[in-house]
């Protein structure tokens, strides 16, 4: 495993790193089970042919929490982003295997909060499943990380994400307008066991699954910043 420091500058410059072997087999297995033994009647999990998600995932499964954060996790959390970073949120996915699902390229401009206000620069809103969304203010997104804990292998063969590297920087960058002749496109090929750390606003999406294989990821949002004394995170999690 690379030195931390050095994920933190590949993060800052890229947008995005890949670590492996953050949890054993046995880790992995212990997440898995607690995963397939829940009740998915919840008006929170999203269940499909293509796709299955859980949104508030430490939320509704509480349980998970300390087999996710386990030693290695906290240590990489406390030296890439700081001490004072918490989860702001959290979803599971699983993209089974002969799913056709695929995410086009996009930034993840919006942050989950506990309900709608007219707020000054904050907007547009949506509303899923009872649940607020809403784009803040370019700084609270770039002060964003996300970690991507993958429960399988994944390749370019079933759904690893792609990436436009150093797209982060670029502040608002709609995909419609990439120039391929400047830009280029990273696959992020993760083994099981392992995490992506990428900001949201690094241009990323995915394709169809096409080797048989499933691909499930955990994926929780940090962030250190408070919001205005209207709003709250919907998920903040210390």
């Amino acid at each position: 495993m690379r030195k931390i420091v050095e994920h933190k500058n590949i993060i800052a410059d890229k947008g995005f790193s890949i670590i492996s072997n953050v949890f054993s087999t046995e880790e992995i297995r212990k997440i898995s089970e607690v995963i397939q033994n829940i009740d998915t009647s919840k008006e929170t999990f999203r269940k499909s042919e293509d796709l299955f998600a859980i949104r508030q995932f430490l939320k509704e499964i509480p349980e998970v929490k300390d087999l996710i954060f386990n030693d290695n996790l906290k240590e990489i959390i406390k030296d890439i982003f700081g001490g004072k970073y918490f989860v702001v949120k959290s979803i599971y996915f699983d993209k089974p295997e002969k799913s056709n699902w695929y995410v086009t390229y996009h930034q993840d401009l919006t942050i989950s909060v506990d309900k709608k206000v007219q707020l000054d620069n904050f907007g547009p809103w949506t509303t899923k499943q009872n649940q607020f969304a809403v784009q803040p203010p370019l700084e609270i997104l770039e002060n964003i990380f996300t970690i991507r804990i993958h429960l399988d292998d994944t390749d370019e063969n079933n759904g690893a994400l792609k990436v436009v590297p150093k797209s982060h920087a670029k502040g608002i960058y709609r995909p419609e307008t990439i120039d391929w002749n400047v830009e280029t496109e990273n696959i992020c090929s993760v083994e099981k066991g392992g995490l992506m750390i990428m900001k949201p606003l690094l241009l990323h999406g995915s394709n169809r699954t096409t080797n048989g294989k499933k691909r499930r990821v955990i994926h929780i949002e940090f962030s250190d910043k408070e919001l205005p004394e209207e709003l709250n995170w919907s998920e903040k999690i210390i």
